[in-house]
């Protein structure tokens, strides 16, 4: 059995604004970049596709030409990736230098150059100096690695600039390598460092800087919806998962459509999912595309013939042969959309792989690093005539009660809920905030600009600052919290515990949030950690009702959450709650002004109070939230409505609505067992009552009985089931290494 879920779908304006120039030749977040180039340490977060590896260019030209800057290395992750720093003639689109680099220093041209010779090379860059000596080297994470401890000289790296492609590699434990080496360079060197990456979120949670070094960072932060709603083609993209019982060759037919251009993401050997070696898997996933009936020699490129007659170009990435790397250099000289219909990866076709014409993503078993999701996703997102949608499908088991693997299968559809969250953060036009006080009367805010009345208790730059550079890697750290998201889900309606859903939500996030936010900002005050708490919760409560509404996006006869209603008289505007009963039954509906309409710096008449006014309020940067039939002006949300958001909710919601019943059940009991305080001694030592009632009654003891026994006795087997099968599965792993 399948079923398939969609969790998330976003639509976009198509404004052009994104890929659009200007007359530098700068795209929208390439010129937003080469604002901050005077920045000694710039962190540059921007979607794939977003033009990073042209921004790089555009900030080193500047400083080798302008800030007495000597020399630039580019580390890239893998050599694939190189080919973006290729030499490129900027002037042709009016920028003032063209970006060159000599084959001998673009250690990501040759396969098959060695370890000691691209060291040599990256040695001999940094130690020559003077007229004619190079400027520019590009190489792998790896080698910038190696070359930097064979110079062994952190001075070599004074007036130099480090330029980090996919920075997300980065962390700051003490076994990466190339966290120590940034932080050295940083401490111990004059060097400017700009740092790249489409997705700032790391799956173990080891933060990619040390606090005191990235403290330093000015962060320019380009959004998915600012990238994808500027793009002319895309339309849509869409997150669905395919849940499958059995076996996912046997869902193939339900969520790979081979009219679309694909790249499938099979599950490594050692993965839960994986359900045979990966050449097996490859054969078969071919076999259900259709039959193969040529392979071409010079590129390894299968064609397939599907079951109605059509022809498909498949590649093979899995296979690690000489042919691959032929396959490889033909993926990366595609022009036409018929050049590939579908391929199939492993620990490939993710970050940095570029097949503008990819709609799909298709990812068999859960992946647990939500930037390798992300960097996923982007394959699908480029823009490119014909392509209208892009979507991402996870293929993921459908938690079984039988199964050895149970909660496991259960934490991998929570993670597909807390992807769909941090991806509705994501993908949503951007939420600032701002003081009133630094808002002009007539200036007009960007979409997404929440107002923040500072006239008491005003926020401190520090926590403004958090808010609107790092909540997304907030909601992150909540989203990729599984415990977490089972005590939210037990304080969703739909679990029906009996209890008041938002005040249970409530609980969790006083209790948890400030924790959290103490761990990762140890410099505020309780204040501070209030107000950053208030704004992370009022983001999550916008984008989880829809986003932001502008209020010309309003129906001229929805209703607005407290709006007022004016009449006209003399040149001024009148309040008609300020009228006597019987004028204001006697009102012509057309004479009735609705606040929305009203215009901005008009005079207001109180005729209870014979006093004038003025309207200061500039209603073209008012926001509003949809919260069930009502608009609420942002400004005004109930302080308990924002306490009481529950990130888990809609993602909940959608699976309980979607899942059978023994589904929803299975889930619902994994949960539940998290928040048991049941032992393991008293369970099995409830084990002959439990028997005793099943013979009895010839039911199962019910959770939700009366009988607080009968309760326990519940909770108990459940425990017990959850241990059984995790000792069984500890069991089968043990002989599967025994076996090896």
């Amino acid at each position: 059995m399948t079923k398939m879920v969609q969790l998330l779908n976003q639509t976009y304006a198509q404004t052009g604004n994104s890929t659009a120039m200007n007359d530098m030749g700068m795209r929208e977040m390439q010129s937003r970049a080469f604002a901050k180039r005077q920045s000694q340490y710039l962190l540059i977060k921007s979607p794939p596709a977003s033009g990073k590896s042209r921004a790089m260019m555009f900030l080193a030209l500047d400083k080798l030409i302008n800030q007495g800057i000597k020399k630039v290395i580019v580390a890239v992750p893998e050599m694939s990736i190189g080919k973006s720093f290729k030499s490129t003639a900027l002037s042709q689109y009016g920028f003032f230098a063209d970006w060159e680099v000599d084959d001998r220093y673009n250690l990501c041209l040759n396969n098959y150059q060695s370890d000691n010779s691209k060291t040599e090379i990256f040695s001999e860059f940094l130690r020559e100096i003077g007229e004619g000596a190079p400027m520019v080297l590009v190489c792998t994470h790896h080698s910038l690695r190696y070359g930097y401890d064979k110079v062994a000289d952190v001075s070599l790296f004074n007036d130099v600039l480090l330029g980090i492609d996919e920075f997300h590699h980065v962390s700051a434990s003490d076994n990466n390598r190339l966290g120590a080496i940034i932080d050295e360079i940083m401490t111990q060197s004059n060097a400017h460092i700009v740092a790249m990456t489409g997705s700032y979120f790391r799956g173990d949670a080891v933060p990619i800087l040390l606090e005191k070094d990235e403290e330093k960072f000015d962060k320019v932060t380009y959004t998915y919806y600012e990238q994808l709603n500027g793009y002319n083609h895309l339309k849509s993209l869409s997150l669905n998962y395919c849940f499958y019982t059995d076996s996912f060759f046997d869902a193939l037919p339900d969520c790979l459509d081979t009219r679309l251009k694909t790249i499938i993401h099979i599950p490594n050997v050692n993965a839960l999912s994986a359900e045979t070696d990966k050449y097996e898997t490859v054969r078969k996933i071919i076999g259900y595309i259709g039959e193969t009936v040529n392979v071409d020699t010079d590129t390894g490129v299968l064609t397939v013939k599907t079951d109605d007659g059509r022809l498909l170009k498949v590649a093979d990435l899995v296979n690690d042969d000489a042919t691959r790397v032929k396959t490889q250099a033909y993926l990366a000289n595609i022009t036409e959309r018929d050049d590939m219909d579908i391929i199939i990866a492993l620990g490939m076709a993710k970050e940095g792989f570029d097949w503008v014409y990819c709609e799909h993503v298709l990812t068999i078993g859960y992946r647990g690093s939500m930037t390798e999701v992300i960097q996923i996703i982007g394959r699908a997102t480029r823009d490119v005539a014909g392509k209208t949608h892009a979507q991402f499908t996870n293929l993921i088991a459908m938690p079984e009660a039988s199964q050895t693997e149970v909660t496991n299968a259960v934490n991998d559809m929570l993670k597909a809920i807390s992807l769909s969250l941090l991806m509705e953060q994501v993908l949503a036009p951007n939420v600032n905030f701002k003081p009133r006080s630094e808002a002009k009367p007539d200036e007009v805010l960007p979409i997404g600009t929440i107002i923040i009345e500072d006239s008491v208790n005003p926020p401190s730059k520090r926590a403004l600052q958090i808010l609107n550079q790092d909540s997304n890697e907030i909601i992150a750290e909540i989203s990729q919290n599984t415990q977490l998201a089972k005590q939210y889900i037990q304080a969703t309606p739909e679990f029906k515990n009996g209890l008041d859903a938002d005040e249970q939500a409530e609980i969790i996030s006083d209790t948890v949030l400030p924790t959290m936010l103490r761990i990762r900002y140890p410099y505020l005050d309780d204040d501070e950690i209030g107000q950053v708490q208030q704004g992370v919760m009022t983001k999550l409560l916008i984008n989880n009702s829809g986003g932001i509404v502008e209020i010309n996006q309003i129906p001229n006869d929805a209703d607005i959450e407290g709006e007022r209603q004016y009449i006209e008289q003399n040149g001024k505007y009148i309040d008609i709650t300020h009228l006597p009963a019987a004028q204001r039954e006697s009102l012509d509906p057309v004479n009735i002004i609705k606040e929305r309409h009203l215009p901005y710096n008009v005079t207001i008449f109180d005729p209870t109070t014979n006093q004038d006014s003025r309207r200061t309020t500039n209603t073209t940067n008012e926001q509003f939230v949809k919260i069930g039939k009502k608009f609420i002006n942002v400004a005004d949300l109930p302080i308990n409505l924002i306490n009481a958001v529950n990130p888990f909710q809609r993602g909940y919601e959608v699976l309980s609505k979607n899942l059978d019943s023994q589904a929803l059940h299975t889930i619902n009991e994994v949960v539940l067992a998290t928040r048991s305080t049941m032992t393991e001694q008293e369970a099995f030592g409830l084990w002959e009552r439990i028997n005793d009632f099943i013979a009895r009654t010839g039911n199962e003891p019910n959770r939700n009985s009366n009988d607080a026994q009968e309760v326990r006795m519940a909770e108990a087997l459940n425990f017990i089931r959850i241990k059984v099968a995790e000792q069984r599965n500890s069991q089968s792993n043990s002989e599967a290494q025994n076996n090896g």
